[in-house]
């Protein structure tokens, strides 16, 4: 028999490594093609990688909780069946490939134990995208400058919350360990904190016209296309449109660098059943229709919540959104999501007793509000352009055309 070297194989933009949860398959098992072998674990998204062959598991090559590189081998399978994958070195998998990289990216990428499957995340400068030199050093550098909480800042304290347990067992206290996910959140959180100076602005809109209409068709339109009529996607269309006009909210921080993004990929912060936060992403938002963004909105938050979203579904975000009117809160200061520099709390709509002007003079009447709060990267960002892109977004909504007619 043959033996077949598994790959840990790419899983999107910018994730360059998973960690083992559990193997599903012992040594020595006999596997069919498609079997699950494995469980993995990147960032806040679970998934399980199949057997691309028939034959034997005959030995794993780490073991669970251990971190694995994306294009590393993680187990050796035997098998009867004819294959050519391991032999394959990097010049031999970039000729089914559309990108090019010259002997110096190579060398550099090498040198820096950087795998094919890493480097076709990299995104390149130029012709044709290919990566240049500039962009895998580029790339290099924010690797390793990336700032994390190290392991052992977990462990201490968690090392003393036991303690405590021992000795405060009369407190009627109870010591909860944080899952994988919650301890990734506070990094995330603590990490962004660090780095960004936050500021945020609060600004209120009347969404009146926009709740009136959601009323007026939402249930004709479930019954035509089976999909819920969602406020976010109006939320989500007016922020593209926002960006739009102030480009430079679309941003990241490199160094002394600003990273002006191509593409708008809104992330949508979503409450999970368990009480953690997961964060899918809807890539090129600006490339949807409004129906076109109900839809994927609904299949992304309904897949977040059941657990079922792919790797590549929560990484590449450029500006986020989080919905915290969903649970009451009236306006927020929420803490961007690295490496963005933004990121829009929207509040709960309240009806509220307002001035309306009209032709006629002004007049009291029921209005529905929104309070939205935008907080932003004072680094990059100051008040003028955070604020001002807040009212965009406001104005947007305020003059939604509301176009999906039935």
């Amino acid at each position: 028999m043959a033996e077949y070297n598994l790959t840990l194989p790419a899983m999107g933009e910018s994730i360059a490594e998973a960690t083992i949860i559990r193997w599903l398959k012992e040594e020595g098992d006999p596997i069919k093609k498609e079997d699950l072998l494995v469980e993995i674990a990147t960032d806040k998204v679970d998934s399980e990688i199949s057997s691309p062959v028939n034959g034997i598991l005959k030995k794993k090559l780490f073991s669970p909780n251990e971190v694995a590189k994306v294009g590393s081998f993680i187990a050796i399978l035997e098998t009867e069946e004819k294959f050519s994958l391991e032999l394959e070195d990097l010049t031999i998998i970039e000729k089914n490939k559309k990108r090019f990289y010259s002997p110096l990216v190579r060398t550099i990428a090498h040198r820096e134990g950087i795998s094919f499957y890493e480097l076709e995340t990299i995104e390149g400068t130029g012709d044709k995208g290919r990566v240049t030199k500039k962009d895998i050093l580029k790339y290099i550098h924010i690797k390793k400058n990336r700032i994390i909480i190290p392991k052992y800042e977990y462990d201490r304290i968690l090392f003393s919350c036991n303690n405590n347990k021992n000795t405060n067992h009369n407190q009627k206290e109870e010591v909860i360990e944080m899952d994988r996910m919650r301890r990734i959140t506070a990094e995330h959180m603590m990490n962004s904190k660090n780095i960004s100076a936050h500021v945020t602005s609060f600004v209120e809109a009347d969404v009146t016209n926009i709740v009136k209409w959601r009323e007026k068709i939402k249930d004709t339109f479930q019954k035509n296309t089976g999909e819920k009529l969602t406020l976010m996607s109006v939320f989500v269309e007016c922020v593209v449109k926002a960006i739009k006009d102030h480009p430079m909210i679309n941003i990241s921080v490199n160094g002394t660098n600003i990273i002006k993004k191509r593409n708008i990929h809104i992330g949508l912060a979503t409450a999970l059943p368990n009480g953690n936060l997961i964060v899918p992403v809807i890539k090129n938002a600006d490339s949807y229709n409004l129906v076109g963004l109900i839809k994927i909105i609904n299949d992304l938050i309904k897949r977040a919540k059941s657990n079922q979203l792919k790797p590549e579904e929560t990484q590449g975000g450029t500006y986020t959104i989080s919905n915290i009117g969903s649970f009451g809160n009236l306006f927020g200061t929420p803490i961007i999501h690295q490496p963005q520099v933004a990121i829009m709390a929207i509040g709960l709509i309240q009806k509220k007793l307002s001035i309306i002007e009209t032709p006629d003079g002004d007049i009291i009447g029921i209005r529905h509000k929104i309070y939205l709060s935008h907080s932003y990267d004072h680094r990059v960002i100051d008040g003028v352009l955070g604020g001002c892109f807040a009212k965009k977004v406001a104005l947007y909504l305020e003059k939604f055309n509301c176009y999906i007619k039935i």
